[in-house]
């Protein structure tokens, strides 16, 4: 049986869309009047075609059922625990307490260090802080639970006293647990949930949110000729068949964020087309967040041009991840990215 897709295009924006949602000629993402469609892509495995949402109606009665549950779950409402979702995109500053990550290893992996990078994140605008104690660039090898946790311990103790908004890059549950110990307002697991068999039984035990992240294989190994048969439509299934398998293991809430896991198992290729469709996971009716930042398919776009920190890259791929809904931005250069951002939105959010 074939299987139907539904990506959201043609997006409006500020005063344009909420005219537009008004005159009920384009529908709202995730609620948000200010970004709304007036067009769909309907894909499957061997066609895709565009129709505007006026003729959803006149579409036969089984990819009009499909596609309808697809719209309604494009407009959901999307909610996250202590997350605001009504100045998007939200921030999500990175914080490696690593000695050997892709782009900071080691500046951050001392105690007192570590403190003025979170008050220098915040201070800069990211609403949520990402502490990550094991790098998982590519080729990284992986640590003893025992050893991350120690890193991450460093300042866990002060962010619980900052009451700010926690993000924990683990993939190991007994970090997971020590640190649920302090303050965690969410688990960012890189490996889909696919590399402990006790996290899934932590995250049903807490009722955490946590990121749902896509990756081909383990850091190790992920990038070494990374084949797919169409990225999009397998990492959409992938998605897919794990919130099934959420659901199976008892985990019944929303608070879920998916990551398309862009430079994870990819070629330049694979995350170009990862982001220029990156709509189409709305459809999932969850939030969805990417991480661009400074990550490899900029060099590799940008050949001769290419930059210790990628800031130019970053800011072009995070401007345009906003205007295709996405809600969450993993990012280093958070007083950069957020200039960029501020400035593209007023110069264009007439």
């Amino acid at each position: 049986m074939q299987k139907y897709y539904t990506r959201a295009c043609n997006f409006y924006y500020n005063n344009t869309s909420r005219e537009k949602v008004k005159k009920k000629i384009s529908l709202p993402v995730s609620g948000n009047k200010s970004l709304s469609f007036d067009t769909i892509e309907i894909i499957t495995r061997n066609n895709k075609k565009k129709i505007n949402i006026r003729s959803i109606k006149n579409l036969p009665s089984k990819i009009k059922k499909k596609v309808l549950i697809d719209v309604n779950n494009i407009q959901r409402v999307k909610k996250i625990p202590k997350l605001k979702f009504n100045n998007l995109p939200i921030l999500m500053g990175v914080l490696n307490i690593t000695p050997d990550s892709f782009s900071d290893g080691g500046k951050f992996n001392k105690k007192n260090s570590a403190k003025k990078q979170i008050n220098k994140l915040i201070l800069e605008g990211a609403k949520i802080i990402d502490v990550g104690g094991e790098s998982t660039r590519p080729g990284s090898k992986e640590i003893l639970q025992t050893e991350e946790w120690l890193r991450v311990k460093k300042v866990m103790s002060y962010l619980k006293s900052k009451k700010f908004f926690v993000s924990l890059d683990t993939r190991k549950s007994f970090v997971m647990k020590n640190a649920s110990k302090y303050k965690l307002d969410l688990i960012n697991d890189i490996s889909g949930l696919n590399y402990d068999r006790e996290t899934i039984n932590f995250l049903k035990k807490s009722k955490l949110p946590f990121v749902l992240h896509h990756m081909k294989g383990n850091t190790e190994t992920m990038q070494k000729n990374p084949y797919y048969k169409n990225v999009l439509l397998d990492i959409y299934d992938f998605f897919e068949d794990k919130l099934k398998f959420i659901r199976k293991n008892g985990i019944q809430h929303n608070h879920i964020i998916l990551d398309p896991g862009i430079g994870f198992g990819k070629n330049m290729k694979h995350n170009i087309t990862l982001i220029n469709n990156v709509s189409i996971f709305h459809s999932l009716g969850l939030p969805v967040m990417l991480g661009v930042s400074r990550k490899r398919f900029i060099k590799d776009i940008s050949v001769n041009n290419d930059s210790k920190e990628r800031l130019g890259g970053t800011v072009s791929s995070s401007i345009f991840s906003m205007l295709q809904g996405v809600q969450i931005l993993r990012i280093h250069d958070v007083n950069e990215i957020n200039q960029g951002i501020k400035v593209f939105k007023k110069l264009n959010f007439k």
